[in-house]
Protein backbone atom coordinates (compact mmCIF):
# COMPACT_ATOMS: atom_id res chain seq x y z
CA UNK A 1 0.00 0.00 0.00
CA UNK A 2 2.69 2.31 0.87
CA UNK A 3 4.17 1.35 -2.30
CA UNK A 4 1.79 2.76 -4.35
CA UNK A 5 1.24 5.82 -2.64
CA UNK A 6 4.86 6.53 -3.35
CA UNK A 7 4.22 5.79 -7.19
CA UNK A 8 0.98 8.41 -6.92
CA UNK A 9 3.09 10.65 -5.61
CA UNK A 10 5.88 10.50 -7.80
CA UNK A 11 3.26 10.15 -11.03
CA UNK A 12 1.63 13.48 -9.54
CA UNK A 13 4.97 14.77 -9.08
CA UNK A 14 5.87 14.88 -13.26
CA UNK A 15 4.11 18.44 -13.76
CA UNK A 16 6.31 19.82 -11.31
CA UNK A 17 9.72 18.81 -13.07
CA UNK A 18 8.19 21.51 -15.73
CA UNK A 19 8.11 24.08 -13.68
CA UNK A 20 10.69 27.18 -14.16
CA UNK A 21 13.31 27.73 -11.18
CA UNK A 22 14.69 25.42 -8.69
CA UNK A 23 12.63 22.72 -7.48
CA UNK A 24 13.21 22.32 -3.72
CA UNK A 25 12.24 25.94 -3.00
CA UNK A 26 8.67 26.70 -0.71
CA UNK A 27 8.79 29.80 -3.60
CA UNK A 28 7.69 26.45 -6.28
CA UNK A 29 4.06 26.49 -5.81
CA UNK A 30 4.65 23.04 -7.38
CA UNK A 31 6.94 21.58 -4.42
CA UNK A 32 4.28 23.57 -2.35
CA UNK A 33 1.73 21.68 -3.68
CA UNK A 34 3.87 18.56 -3.61
CA UNK A 35 4.38 18.55 0.09
CA UNK A 36 0.67 19.28 1.09
CA UNK A 37 -0.19 16.55 -1.29
CA UNK A 38 2.23 14.23 0.30
CA UNK A 39 1.07 15.42 3.73
CA UNK A 40 -1.88 14.88 3.17
CA UNK A 41 -1.62 11.41 2.09
CA UNK A 42 1.02 10.90 4.87
CA UNK A 43 -2.58 11.86 7.37
CA UNK A 44 -4.25 9.71 5.80
CA UNK A 45 -2.22 6.71 6.14
CA UNK A 46 -1.59 7.58 10.02
CA UNK A 47 -4.90 7.80 10.87
CA UNK A 48 -5.58 4.43 8.92
CA UNK A 49 -8.45 5.64 6.30
CA UNK A 50 -6.90 3.06 3.71
CA UNK A 51 -7.60 0.45 6.63
CA UNK A 52 -11.12 1.57 7.43
CA UNK A 53 -11.89 1.96 3.92
CA UNK A 54 -10.61 -1.78 3.11
CA UNK A 55 -12.45 -2.91 6.55
CA UNK A 56 -16.00 -0.85 5.19
CA UNK A 57 -15.69 -2.79 1.58
CA UNK A 58 -14.86 -5.76 3.44
CA UNK A 59 -17.98 -5.32 5.33
CA UNK A 60 -19.69 -4.31 2.14
CA UNK A 61 -18.00 -7.82 0.88
CA UNK A 62 -19.46 -9.70 3.89
CA UNK A 63 -22.72 -8.68 3.36
CA UNK A 64 -23.08 -9.25 -0.40
CA UNK A 65 -21.73 -12.66 -0.03
CA UNK A 66 -24.52 -13.40 3.47
CA UNK A 67 -26.80 -11.50 1.19
CA UNK A 68 -25.97 -14.15 -2.11
CA UNK A 69 -25.83 -17.30 0.03
CA UNK A 70 -29.20 -16.25 1.63
CA UNK A 71 -30.56 -15.87 -2.30
CA UNK A 72 -29.16 -19.06 -2.86
CA UNK A 73 -30.79 -20.80 -0.11
CA UNK A 74 -34.26 -18.93 -1.26
CA UNK A 75 -33.52 -20.19 -4.66
CA UNK A 76 -33.11 -23.92 -2.88
CA UNK A 77 -36.02 -23.69 -0.83
CA UNK A 78 -37.87 -22.35 -3.98
CA UNK A 79 -36.68 -25.03 -5.49
CA UNK A 80 -37.58 -27.84 -3.08
CA UNK A 81 -41.03 -26.55 -3.29
CA UNK A 82 -41.72 -26.31 -6.72
CA UNK A 83 -40.78 -29.97 -6.79
CA UNK A 84 -43.09 -30.53 -3.75
CA UNK A 85 -45.86 -28.98 -5.78
CA UNK A 86 -44.83 -30.72 -9.35
CA UNK A 87 -45.15 -34.15 -7.31
CA UNK A 88 -48.96 -33.21 -5.53
CA UNK A 89 -49.70 -32.12 -9.15
CA UNK A 90 -48.72 -35.71 -10.52
CA UNK A 91 -49.90 -37.31 -7.45
CA UNK A 92 -53.44 -35.72 -8.13
CA UNK A 93 -52.92 -36.37 -12.20
CA UNK A 94 -52.46 -40.03 -11.28
CA UNK A 95 -55.53 -39.79 -9.01
CA UNK A 96 -57.86 -37.90 -11.41
CA UNK A 97 -56.70 -40.62 -14.11
CA UNK A 98 -57.73 -43.17 -11.47
CA UNK A 99 -60.95 -41.66 -10.68
CA UNK A 100 -61.46 -41.38 -14.35
CA UNK A 101 -60.69 -44.89 -15.22
CA UNK A 102 -62.92 -46.19 -12.35
CA UNK A 103 -65.94 -43.54 -13.31
CA UNK A 104 -65.18 -45.30 -16.91
CA UNK A 105 -65.63 -48.78 -15.67
CA UNK A 106 -68.37 -47.88 -13.37
CA UNK A 107 -70.11 -47.07 -16.57
CA UNK A 108 -69.28 -49.88 -18.53
CA UNK A 109 -70.70 -52.41 -15.68
CA UNK A 110 -74.17 -49.91 -15.36
CA UNK A 111 -74.52 -50.46 -19.10
CA UNK A 112 -73.91 -53.59 -18.85
CA UNK A 113 -76.30 -54.76 -16.24
CA UNK A 114 -79.10 -52.20 -17.93
CA UNK A 115 -78.48 -54.08 -21.34
CA UNK A 116 -79.04 -57.79 -18.87
CA UNK A 117 -82.16 -56.22 -17.21
CA UNK A 118 -83.30 -54.57 -20.50
CA UNK A 119 -83.00 -58.33 -21.95
CA UNK A 120 -84.66 -60.12 -19.09
CA UNK A 121 -87.46 -57.60 -18.69
CA UNK A 122 -88.20 -57.68 -22.65
CA UNK A 123 -87.74 -61.83 -22.12
CA UNK A 124 -90.29 -61.43 -19.34
CA UNK A 125 -92.74 -59.03 -20.96
CA UNK A 126 -92.59 -61.28 -24.04
CA UNK A 127 -93.21 -64.33 -21.95
CA UNK A 128 -96.14 -62.64 -20.25
CA UNK A 129 -97.48 -61.24 -23.90
CA UNK A 130 -96.66 -65.08 -25.21
CA UNK A 131 -98.96 -66.80 -21.78
CA UNK A 132 -102.08 -63.46 -22.02
CA UNK A 133 -102.00 -64.96 -25.92
CA UNK A 134 -101.78 -68.72 -24.70
CA UNK A 135 -104.48 -67.82 -22.09
CA UNK A 136 -106.87 -65.78 -24.78
CA UNK A 137 -106.25 -68.49 -27.26
CA UNK A 138 -107.46 -71.12 -24.73
CA UNK A 139 -110.68 -68.96 -23.91
CA UNK A 140 -111.42 -68.75 -27.44
CA UNK A 141 -111.49 -72.33 -27.87
CA UNK A 142 -113.22 -72.94 -24.86
CA UNK A 143 -116.22 -70.44 -26.27
CA UNK A 144 -116.21 -71.77 -29.55
CA UNK A 145 -116.21 -76.14 -27.89
CA UNK A 146 -118.99 -74.51 -25.69
CA UNK A 147 -120.85 -73.11 -28.61
CA UNK A 148 -120.75 -76.10 -30.85
CA UNK A 149 -121.50 -78.46 -28.04
CA UNK A 150 -124.63 -76.13 -27.92
CA UNK A 151 -125.45 -76.27 -31.22
CA UNK A 152 -124.58 -79.89 -31.49
CA UNK A 153 -126.75 -80.79 -28.36
CA UNK A 154 -129.51 -78.80 -29.48
CA UNK A 155 -129.16 -80.14 -33.36
CA UNK A 156 -129.16 -83.71 -31.89
CA UNK A 157 -131.93 -82.46 -29.32
CA UNK A 158 -134.08 -81.37 -32.93
CA UNK A 159 -133.05 -84.46 -34.54
CA UNK A 160 -134.26 -87.08 -31.94
CA UNK A 161 -137.17 -84.84 -31.52
CA UNK A 162 -138.12 -85.64 -35.21
CA UNK A 163 -137.20 -88.84 -35.44
CA UNK A 164 -138.37 -90.17 -32.03
CA UNK A 165 -142.23 -90.82 -30.98
CA UNK A 166 -143.60 -90.10 -28.23
CA UNK A 167 -143.22 -94.10 -26.87
CA UNK A 168 -139.70 -93.80 -27.03
CA UNK A 169 -139.27 -90.49 -25.13
CA UNK A 170 -141.15 -91.94 -22.32
CA UNK A 171 -138.45 -94.65 -22.22
CA UNK A 172 -135.62 -92.62 -22.36
CA UNK A 173 -137.52 -90.57 -19.58
CA UNK A 174 -137.89 -93.25 -17.16
CA UNK A 175 -133.98 -94.90 -17.62
CA UNK A 176 -132.48 -91.23 -16.86
CA UNK A 177 -135.00 -91.16 -13.94
CA UNK A 178 -133.57 -94.64 -13.11
CA UNK A 179 -129.87 -93.77 -13.57
CA UNK A 180 -129.80 -90.59 -11.68
CA UNK A 181 -131.42 -92.49 -8.37
CA UNK A 182 -128.90 -95.43 -8.71
CA UNK A 183 -125.73 -92.65 -9.02
CA UNK A 184 -127.57 -90.36 -6.37
CA UNK A 185 -127.58 -93.94 -3.63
Amino acid sequence: MKKLAVLAALVAAQPAFAASGPFFSLHNTNFVVLLAFLTFIGVLFYVKVPTMLGGLLDKRAAGIKSDLEEARSLREEAQSILATYERKSREVQVQADEIVANAKRDAELAAAQAKKDLAESIERRLKSAEEQIASAEAGAIKVVRDQAVSVAIAAAGKVMAEQMSAQDKAARIDASITEVAQRLH
